[in-house]
């Protein structure tokens, strides 16, 4: 499987280097998507005199004509395929989703061999995100043929249905997808119709979900060697550079794509990703002006606040996590930072509360156990300290600051072994990097061993 999805890949790349010149089909909606079949239908001598007369409605785009000839139509011949394609056809044309789709699945009932039938409501379950209830019908339509002989037309047709599976097949913020089935997918669509920009695309979008970052810094590139100004191109570069944290490159590219379009949200948190990466004082006023301008965007959120505890304002930050812990609770990230920001604010109790939630919810998050352990050493409470250690040792290695942390507890606990021991590892470790902490550990050092 690993083998043939790694091959499925390099075929695809290989047919779209091949393709450059190749003509491009337009990507028409999804409600023309047998327009062709309908035209030509007027001059099939077997179709009756009043759904030729509807079909002729629709090629002129007289919706409430073709509606009106085929409800009269249907209503004594209610399994007439054809009338009920061309009733879900003028539905679709009218935004009319719901009665689109079950006209179209009526179709497909009474006439189970219509590839019309069977990709116009593929395609627009898809596009109602109905994923799974699409699926069935655009594998069937990519084994069908259109009733005419359409030619190009009819095999760019089933193309569509091969990329619509890629599309469900794609993963997203909410489904994991399956990438592997989703190149083969659009290998079948591009043995049909040649590449268009938005193939490109898809293939960097599928080699990024599965970490072939060279195969998709490739497709971006080439993409934008055609359409420089392509934001999903730059902005899919720009998050392949931040991955590899080349972030002066990131810079750039970003700020060029950023001329062009300098109110596009997603562009300008990259760049505000890259210069913060760069503790860059750029990146505060533009994610405040992002914030300002998306308010609800949970992500930029985020990232302020992160930004705003690295410049120093707690107080701020953390009016942000307290708003984006109102409806995620039990979020550990924000918890973790939430607490990090109130001890920043020396506001211990109420950070040890928040801490000891985190680590109740996620017993094997590290950072929770070292805010607990601090948060507990300055609430003075020893054998919370040390157990918070203990817990973030099977996690996270010791360093320093454990160490101390470890020697004062046992220090206050009266055990002048463990507190000498830990003493003297502190010290080991330290290097000059906490003067206070080093210089308290060499005085009570002389002490506890002067006692000894």
């Amino acid at each position: 499987m690993v083998r043939f999805f790694f091959f499925g890949f390099a075929a695809v790349f290989a047919i779209l280097a091949c393709r450059d010149s190749a003509a491009q089909i337009p990507q028409s909606s999804p409600k023309q998507t047998s327009s062709a079949s309908i035209d030509k239908s007027t001059t099939d001598r077997s179709v009756a005199p009043q759904v030729a007369e509807a079909e002729a409605a629709i090629v002129k785009s007289d919706w409430k004509t073709a509606e009106t000839k085929l409800d009269a139509w249907l209503t004594t011949r209610p399994n007439d395929a054809r009338a009920l394609f061309d009733a879900g056809y003028v539905a679709d044309a009218q935004n009319r989703t719901d009665d689109a789709a079950a006209l179209y699945r009526r179709a497909t009932e009474a006439h189970p061999k219509s590839f019309e039938a069977h990709l116009s409501l593929g395609l627009l379950l898809a596009r109602q995100g109905k994923r799974s209830d699409a699926r069935p019908y655009l594998e069937a339509s990519t084994t069908l043929d259109p009733e005419s002989d359409l030619g190009d037309a009819g095999l760019a047709l089933k193309a569509r249905a091969w990329r619509a599976l890629a599309e469900i097949d794609k993963p997203g913020p909410d489904h994991p997808g399956d990438p592997a089935q989703a190149s083969t997918e659009l290998l079948e669509a591009l043995k049909l119709s040649p590449e268009t920009p938005a193939d490109t695309l898809l293939a960097a979008n599928l080699a990024e979900s599965t970490g072939q970052l060279d195969a998709a810094e490739a497709a971006y590139r080439r993409l934008l060697g055609k359409d420089p100004g392509s934001e999903p191109a730059n902005a899919g570069l720009a998050h392949v550079l931040i991955a590899r944290k080349q972030y002066p490159e990131a810079e750039t590219l970003l700020r060029a794509a950023l001329a062009k379009s300098p109110d596009d949200p997603t562009l300008n948190a990259q760049l505000a990703t890259v210069l913060a990466a760069q503790d860059k004082a750029e990146a505060l006023p533009l994610l405040e002006n992002l914030h300002t301008a998306h308010p609800q965007d949970t992500s930029i959120t985020r990232m302020l606040a992160d930004v705003e505890a690295q410049a120093g304002d707690a107080a701020a930050s953390d009016k942000l996590y307290e708003t984006l812990l109102v409806s995620r609770p039990d979020d550990i990230d924000l918890l973790v930072a939430h607490g990090q920001n109130l001890i920043r604010q020396l506001k211990y109790p109420q950070a040890l509360a928040v801490f000891d939630k985190a680590t109740r919810i996620d017993p094997s998050n590290g950072d929770g156990w070292s805010g607990l352990a601090f948060a507990a050493s300055k609430t003075g409470q020893p054998t919370v300290v040390l157990h918070a250690l203990t817990m973030r040792s099977k996690f996270l290695p010791e360093v320093a600051s454990t160490y101390f942390l470890r020697a004062t507890s046992y220090d206050t606990m009266h055990d002048k072994g463990n507190a000498i021991s830990y003493y003297r590892q502190f010290l080991e470790s330290a290097d000059g990097k906490f003067p206070d902490q080093e210089w308290q550990a060499k005085q009570r050092l002389l002490l506890l061993e002067k006692k000894n």
